[in-house]
Protein backbone atom coordinates (compact mmCIF):
# COMPACT_ATOMS: atom_id res chain seq x y z
CA UNK A 1 0.00 0.00 0.00
CA UNK A 2 1.48 3.41 -0.78
CA UNK A 3 1.64 6.24 1.93
CA UNK A 4 1.17 9.61 0.95
CA UNK A 5 3.79 11.68 1.94
CA UNK A 6 2.63 15.14 -0.46
CA UNK A 7 -0.94 15.84 -1.29
CA UNK A 8 -1.19 19.04 -3.79
CA UNK A 9 -4.35 20.77 -4.34
CA UNK A 10 -4.77 23.40 -7.05
CA UNK A 11 -7.63 25.33 -8.46
CA UNK A 12 -7.72 26.55 -12.35
CA UNK A 13 -8.29 30.35 -11.81
CA UNK A 14 -11.13 31.97 -14.07
CA UNK A 15 -8.34 34.26 -16.14
CA UNK A 16 -6.33 30.55 -17.23
CA UNK A 17 -6.67 29.42 -20.62
CA UNK A 18 -7.26 26.04 -21.13
CA UNK A 19 -4.40 24.20 -20.86
CA UNK A 20 -3.22 20.55 -21.31
CA UNK A 21 -3.14 18.87 -17.55
CA UNK A 22 1.01 17.70 -17.21
CA UNK A 23 1.80 21.15 -18.87
CA UNK A 24 -0.57 23.09 -16.71
CA UNK A 25 0.51 20.96 -13.78
CA UNK A 26 4.16 21.34 -14.41
CA UNK A 27 3.91 25.35 -14.70
CA UNK A 28 2.21 25.36 -10.87
CA UNK A 29 4.43 22.62 -9.56
CA UNK A 30 7.85 24.56 -10.27
CA UNK A 31 9.42 21.65 -7.64
CA UNK A 32 8.22 18.64 -10.21
CA UNK A 33 9.62 17.75 -13.51
CA UNK A 34 7.42 17.52 -16.56
CA UNK A 35 8.21 13.53 -17.05
CA UNK A 36 7.58 13.32 -13.12
CA UNK A 37 4.48 14.73 -13.45
CA UNK A 38 3.45 12.99 -16.63
CA UNK A 39 4.58 9.35 -14.71
CA UNK A 40 2.37 10.63 -11.88
CA UNK A 41 -0.33 10.55 -14.19
CA UNK A 42 0.55 7.32 -15.60
CA UNK A 43 0.53 5.93 -12.38
CA UNK A 44 -3.39 7.40 -11.00
CA UNK A 45 -2.01 9.79 -8.75
CA UNK A 46 -3.67 12.77 -10.37
CA UNK A 47 -7.70 13.50 -9.91
CA UNK A 48 -9.06 16.14 -12.12
CA UNK A 49 -13.02 16.91 -10.08
CA UNK A 50 -12.02 14.16 -8.00
CA UNK A 51 -12.15 11.38 -11.09
CA UNK A 52 -8.62 9.69 -10.96
CA UNK A 53 -6.93 10.84 -14.87
CA UNK A 54 -4.37 8.72 -16.32
CA UNK A 55 -4.17 10.30 -19.32
CA UNK A 56 -1.70 13.98 -19.93
CA UNK A 57 -3.53 15.30 -22.68
CA UNK A 58 -6.88 15.76 -21.15
CA UNK A 59 -7.50 19.54 -21.13
CA UNK A 60 -8.03 21.42 -17.87
CA UNK A 61 -10.35 24.40 -17.93
CA UNK A 62 -11.11 27.58 -15.48
CA UNK A 63 -12.49 26.36 -12.35
CA UNK A 64 -11.54 22.83 -12.46
CA UNK A 65 -10.14 21.69 -9.27
CA UNK A 66 -7.07 19.26 -9.50
CA UNK A 67 -5.53 16.87 -6.72
CA UNK A 68 -1.97 15.81 -7.29
CA UNK A 69 -0.43 12.82 -4.63
CA UNK A 70 2.63 11.73 -4.48
CA UNK A 71 3.46 8.62 -2.88
CA UNK A 72 6.40 7.46 -0.66
CA UNK A 73 9.54 6.72 -2.75
CA UNK A 74 9.93 3.81 -3.20
CA UNK A 75 12.99 1.51 -1.84
CA UNK A 76 15.31 0.90 -4.19
CA UNK A 77 15.30 -2.84 -5.31
CA UNK A 78 18.66 -2.65 -6.51
CA UNK A 79 21.86 -4.12 -5.38
CA UNK A 80 24.90 -1.89 -4.79
CA UNK A 81 27.99 -4.11 -6.81
CA UNK A 82 31.83 -3.19 -6.74
CA UNK A 83 32.06 -2.53 -10.19
CA UNK A 84 35.41 -0.16 -10.76
CA UNK A 85 34.23 2.80 -12.07
CA UNK A 86 36.83 5.75 -13.96
CA UNK A 87 35.74 9.14 -12.67
CA UNK A 88 36.05 12.07 -14.54
CA UNK A 89 33.87 14.56 -12.13
CA UNK A 90 32.42 14.25 -8.72
CA UNK A 91 31.23 16.37 -6.17
CA UNK A 92 28.15 16.31 -3.86
CA UNK A 93 25.51 17.04 -6.45
CA UNK A 94 26.77 15.10 -9.54
CA UNK A 95 29.48 12.54 -11.08
CA UNK A 96 30.56 11.98 -14.33
CA UNK A 97 31.59 8.40 -15.78
CA UNK A 98 33.69 7.31 -18.55
CA UNK A 99 31.87 4.40 -18.90
CA UNK A 100 33.49 1.20 -21.12
CA UNK A 101 31.94 -0.42 -23.52
CA UNK A 102 29.85 -4.05 -22.26
CA UNK A 103 28.32 -2.00 -19.16
CA UNK A 104 25.07 -1.24 -19.41
CA UNK A 105 23.23 2.22 -17.73
CA UNK A 106 20.70 0.52 -15.98
CA UNK A 107 19.00 -2.35 -14.51
CA UNK A 108 16.42 -3.79 -17.57
CA UNK A 109 14.79 -7.12 -18.84
CA UNK A 110 17.74 -9.20 -19.73
CA UNK A 111 20.33 -7.11 -17.54
CA UNK A 112 18.82 -7.19 -13.76
CA UNK A 113 22.52 -6.70 -11.99
CA UNK A 114 26.05 -5.66 -13.16
CA UNK A 115 25.29 -2.56 -14.55
CA UNK A 116 26.22 1.44 -14.28
CA UNK A 117 23.77 2.20 -11.93
CA UNK A 118 24.53 -0.81 -9.33
CA UNK A 119 28.05 -0.09 -9.36
CA UNK A 120 27.47 3.38 -8.42
CA UNK A 121 25.01 2.39 -5.34
CA UNK A 122 28.20 1.02 -3.92
CA UNK A 123 30.03 4.37 -4.65
CA UNK A 124 27.62 7.57 -3.45
CA UNK A 125 23.88 8.28 -2.84
CA UNK A 126 21.60 9.18 -6.03
CA UNK A 127 18.71 11.02 -6.71
CA UNK A 128 15.99 8.81 -6.51
CA UNK A 129 13.97 11.23 -9.11
CA UNK A 130 14.54 8.97 -11.85
CA UNK A 131 13.06 5.79 -10.77
CA UNK A 132 13.11 2.50 -9.24
CA UNK A 133 15.40 1.47 -11.37
CA UNK A 134 17.43 4.55 -13.22
CA UNK A 135 18.08 6.89 -10.32
CA UNK A 136 20.10 9.44 -11.33
CA UNK A 137 19.96 8.66 -14.95
CA UNK A 138 20.05 11.67 -16.64
CA UNK A 139 20.98 10.65 -19.88
CA UNK A 140 22.15 7.07 -21.41
CA UNK A 141 24.97 5.81 -23.30
CA UNK A 142 24.23 2.48 -25.53
CA UNK A 143 25.89 -0.41 -23.81
CA UNK A 144 28.85 -0.72 -26.46
CA UNK A 145 28.99 2.70 -26.61
CA UNK A 146 31.63 4.40 -24.09
CA UNK A 147 32.31 7.94 -22.81
CA UNK A 148 31.38 10.53 -20.46
CA UNK A 149 28.34 10.24 -18.83
CA UNK A 150 26.62 12.64 -16.19
CA UNK A 151 24.33 11.22 -13.04
CA UNK A 152 23.12 13.09 -10.65
CA UNK A 153 22.97 12.62 -7.20
CA UNK A 154 20.25 14.87 -5.81
CA UNK A 155 16.98 15.48 -6.90
CA UNK A 156 17.63 18.94 -7.48
CA UNK A 157 20.77 18.20 -9.81
CA UNK A 158 18.52 15.69 -11.46
CA UNK A 159 15.84 18.36 -12.70
CA UNK A 160 18.56 20.84 -13.26
CA UNK A 161 20.11 19.00 -15.71
CA UNK A 162 17.22 17.22 -17.45
CA UNK A 163 16.55 20.60 -18.25
CA UNK A 164 19.63 21.98 -19.75
CA UNK A 165 19.84 18.68 -22.20
CA UNK A 166 15.92 19.73 -23.21
CA UNK A 167 16.80 23.58 -23.66
CA UNK A 168 20.12 22.36 -25.32
CA UNK A 169 22.52 24.57 -23.53
CA UNK A 170 24.51 20.80 -22.38
CA UNK A 171 26.91 19.78 -25.05
CA UNK A 172 27.62 16.52 -26.39
CA UNK A 173 30.23 15.47 -28.59
CA UNK A 174 31.42 11.80 -29.50
CA UNK A 175 34.17 10.46 -31.59
CA UNK A 176 33.08 7.60 -34.32
CA UNK A 177 34.68 5.60 -37.33
CA UNK A 178 32.56 4.75 -40.21
CA UNK A 179 32.55 3.06 -43.16
CA UNK A 180 33.50 5.06 -46.45
CA UNK A 181 34.29 8.66 -46.42
CA UNK A 182 31.74 11.71 -46.96
CA UNK A 183 32.09 14.00 -49.98
CA UNK A 184 31.85 17.05 -47.68
CA UNK A 185 33.66 17.74 -44.66
CA UNK A 186 31.33 18.70 -42.71
CA UNK A 187 27.25 18.88 -42.21
CA UNK A 188 23.67 18.22 -40.65
CA UNK A 189 21.30 15.41 -40.68
CA UNK A 190 17.79 16.62 -39.89
CA UNK A 191 15.75 13.36 -39.59
CA UNK A 192 12.88 12.15 -37.14
CA UNK A 193 13.77 8.34 -35.32
CA UNK A 194 11.47 6.29 -34.09
CA UNK A 195 10.92 2.22 -33.09
CA UNK A 196 11.25 0.60 -36.41
CA UNK A 197 8.09 -1.04 -36.79
CA UNK A 198 9.12 -4.32 -38.23
CA UNK A 199 11.41 -4.71 -35.53
CA UNK A 200 11.16 -3.64 -31.98
CA UNK A 201 14.45 -4.01 -31.28
CA UNK A 202 15.71 -1.41 -33.34
CA UNK A 203 15.20 2.57 -34.21
CA UNK A 204 14.46 3.77 -37.97
CA UNK A 205 14.42 6.92 -39.73
CA UNK A 206 10.08 7.51 -39.11
CA UNK A 207 8.06 10.86 -39.82
CA UNK A 208 6.55 12.57 -37.04
CA UNK A 209 3.54 11.56 -38.21
CA UNK A 210 4.18 7.82 -37.94
CA UNK A 211 5.82 8.07 -34.37
CA UNK A 212 9.17 9.69 -35.41
CA UNK A 213 10.74 12.23 -32.88
CA UNK A 214 12.70 15.29 -34.27
CA UNK A 215 16.24 14.25 -34.32
CA UNK A 216 19.53 16.33 -34.99
CA UNK A 217 23.32 15.68 -35.52
CA UNK A 218 25.70 17.79 -36.43
CA UNK A 219 28.94 16.19 -38.30
CA UNK A 220 32.42 16.97 -39.26
CA UNK A 221 35.33 15.08 -40.53
CA UNK A 222 38.41 14.47 -38.48
CA UNK A 223 40.17 12.15 -40.44
CA UNK A 224 40.17 10.59 -43.43
CA UNK A 225 41.72 7.08 -43.50
CA UNK A 226 41.07 5.86 -47.11
CA UNK A 227 37.64 3.78 -47.12
CA UNK A 228 37.10 4.72 -44.00
CA UNK A 229 36.15 8.47 -41.71
CA UNK A 230 37.04 9.64 -38.08
CA UNK A 231 34.10 11.68 -37.56
CA UNK A 232 32.87 14.14 -35.10
CA UNK A 233 29.54 14.31 -33.70
CA UNK A 234 27.43 16.52 -31.82
CA UNK A 235 23.98 16.08 -30.68
CA UNK A 236 21.15 18.56 -30.85
CA UNK A 237 18.62 16.06 -29.26
CA UNK A 238 19.32 12.57 -27.71
CA UNK A 239 17.25 9.83 -29.65
CA UNK A 240 17.79 5.91 -28.68
CA UNK A 241 20.75 4.93 -31.26
CA UNK A 242 20.64 8.52 -32.62
CA UNK A 243 23.87 8.46 -34.22
CA UNK A 244 24.03 4.95 -35.30
CA UNK A 245 20.91 5.37 -37.32
CA UNK A 246 21.84 9.15 -39.22
CA UNK A 247 25.24 7.50 -39.78
CA UNK A 248 23.88 4.28 -41.21
CA UNK A 249 21.16 6.58 -43.10
CA UNK A 250 24.08 8.88 -44.76
CA UNK A 251 25.68 6.23 -46.24
CA UNK A 252 28.49 5.66 -43.51
CA UNK A 253 27.33 2.89 -41.00
CA UNK A 254 29.69 2.92 -37.77
CA UNK A 255 32.56 -0.06 -38.01
CA UNK A 256 31.72 -2.38 -35.62
CA UNK A 257 27.44 -1.85 -35.01
CA UNK A 258 26.02 -5.54 -34.99
CA UNK A 259 22.53 -3.28 -35.70
CA UNK A 260 22.78 -0.96 -38.38
CA UNK A 261 26.10 -1.86 -40.06
CA UNK A 262 26.55 -4.39 -42.84
CA UNK A 263 30.20 -3.64 -43.11
CA UNK A 264 32.61 -6.49 -43.04
CA UNK A 265 36.13 -7.30 -40.44
CA UNK A 266 38.57 -3.97 -40.56
CA UNK A 267 40.73 -6.31 -38.43
CA UNK A 268 40.58 -5.17 -35.02
CA UNK A 269 38.24 -6.83 -32.55
CA UNK A 270 35.91 -4.45 -31.31
CA UNK A 271 33.34 -5.20 -28.10
CA UNK A 272 30.99 -3.46 -30.64
CA UNK A 273 30.64 0.01 -32.51
CA UNK A 274 33.11 2.48 -32.79
CA UNK A 275 31.42 5.64 -30.79
CA UNK A 276 32.87 6.91 -28.06
CA UNK A 277 31.28 10.40 -26.01
CA UNK A 278 34.23 12.11 -25.59
CA UNK A 279 33.11 15.27 -24.42
CA UNK A 280 30.45 16.73 -22.15
CA UNK A 281 29.71 20.29 -20.93
CA UNK A 282 27.06 20.99 -18.89
CA UNK A 283 26.27 24.01 -15.87
CA UNK A 284 27.10 22.93 -12.66
CA UNK A 285 23.25 22.17 -11.18
CA UNK A 286 24.23 24.27 -7.99
CA UNK A 287 27.07 27.31 -8.56
CA UNK A 288 26.16 27.34 -12.08
CA UNK A 289 29.92 27.13 -12.92
CA UNK A 290 30.78 25.20 -16.57
CA UNK A 291 32.13 22.04 -16.61
CA UNK A 292 34.14 20.24 -19.52
CA UNK A 293 34.39 16.48 -18.80
CA UNK A 294 36.94 14.69 -21.31
CA UNK A 295 36.48 10.87 -21.81
CA UNK A 296 39.66 9.35 -22.82
CA UNK A 297 39.59 7.27 -26.01
CA UNK A 298 39.24 3.47 -24.99
CA UNK A 299 42.00 0.83 -25.70
CA UNK A 300 40.24 -0.63 -29.01
CA UNK A 301 38.90 2.42 -30.28
CA UNK A 302 43.04 3.88 -29.74
CA UNK A 303 43.83 0.21 -31.69
CA UNK A 304 41.59 0.32 -34.14
CA UNK A 305 42.68 3.86 -35.13
CA UNK A 306 46.80 2.85 -35.20
CA UNK A 307 45.96 0.11 -38.00
CA UNK A 308 44.12 2.46 -39.94
CA UNK A 309 46.60 5.37 -40.79
CA UNK A 310 49.36 2.37 -41.16
CA UNK A 311 47.04 0.92 -43.80
CA UNK A 312 47.67 4.23 -45.93
CA UNK A 313 47.82 8.18 -45.80
CA UNK A 314 46.01 9.81 -43.45
CA UNK A 315 44.45 12.97 -44.43
CA UNK A 316 44.21 14.79 -40.39
CA UNK A 317 41.99 17.60 -40.84
CA UNK A 318 41.71 17.97 -36.45
CA UNK A 319 43.76 16.59 -33.49
CA UNK A 320 41.50 13.46 -31.83
CA UNK A 321 42.56 13.72 -28.66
Amino acid sequence: MKINLDSRLLQVQENHDSDRLDRYLSQFLPDLSRSRIQKLIDEGNVQVNSIVCTSKKVTVKPGDRLQVTIPEAQPLDLQPEAIPLEILYEDDALIIINKPAGLVVHPAAGHEAGTLVNALLAHCPLAEIGGVRRPGIVHRLDKDTTGAIAIAKTDQAHQHLQAQLKAKTARREYLGVVYGSPRTDHGTINLPIGRNPVDRKKMAILPEEKGGRSAITHWQIQERLGNYTLMHFQLETGRTHQIRVHSAQMGHPLIGDPVYSAGGSVGVKLPGQALHARCLKLQHPVTGEWIEAIAPLPSAFVTLLEVLRRRGSAHHLYPAN
